[in-house]
């Protein structure tokens, strides 16, 4: 189907919901035919629920998931980490220019650049390179303020209360 003008969406911000927003965009796009793909960037460790239902149900909707299942400390990067953020990367460039997806989603592309595991310009290249009918969604905290003006829209979630401040960790179906 297509869009016939695709546009720049970044979801930032301390607060939840900027996966899973950009997961409710996908499925109403796949919904109107459209094909979607969404590369997670530093979200290794485990299938996620969204994996597991595109698999099941939205053979249109491909996620590649990278990353390793450990923490990223800003200060102390390792070079693993580093090697496979410049993979999701070329993952991404091929599926934003490649003609196959009508939206692309980089899930947590702005966390992978504030950790330093991959540049702003990085970003700022990718989204120079959006082909006009290709809608683009970068999501992650902390967005830079060059993407966030590069960009035709920009939510911030902003966390007004938390239950893991709780103690409540992530659960299955609703975080995972």
């Amino acid at each position: 189907m297509g869009l016939e003008k695709g546009l720049i969406q970044v979801y930032t911000g301390n607060g939840k919901g900027k996966t899973t927003a950009s997961l409710g965009l996908g499925f109403r796009a796949v919904g109107r035919g459209m094909k979607v793909c969404m590369v997670q960037f530093i979200k290794g460790g485990g299938q996620y629920g969204e994996h597991i239902a595109a698999e099941k149900h939205f053979p249109e909707f491909t996620i590649h998931q990278t990353g390793r299942d450990n923490w990223i400390f800003r200060d102390n990067l390792d070079p693993e980490d580093v090697r496979v953020a410049r993979e999701a990367l070329e993952l991404a460039r091929i599926a934003l220019v490649g003609e196959a997806y009508d939206l692309v989603i980089l899930d947590e592309i702005n966390g992978a650049a504030w950790f330093g595991l991959i540049s702003v310009d990085d970003i700022l290249f990718l989204m120079a390179q959006k082909p006009p009918h290709v809608e683009l969604v970068l999501t992650g905290r902390s967005a830079d303020e060059r993407v966030m003006a590069a960009a035709d829209l920009v939510t911030e979630m902003v966390e007004v209360k938390h239950y893991y401040q709780q103690g409540v960790s992530a659960r299955i179906g609703i975080e995972k």
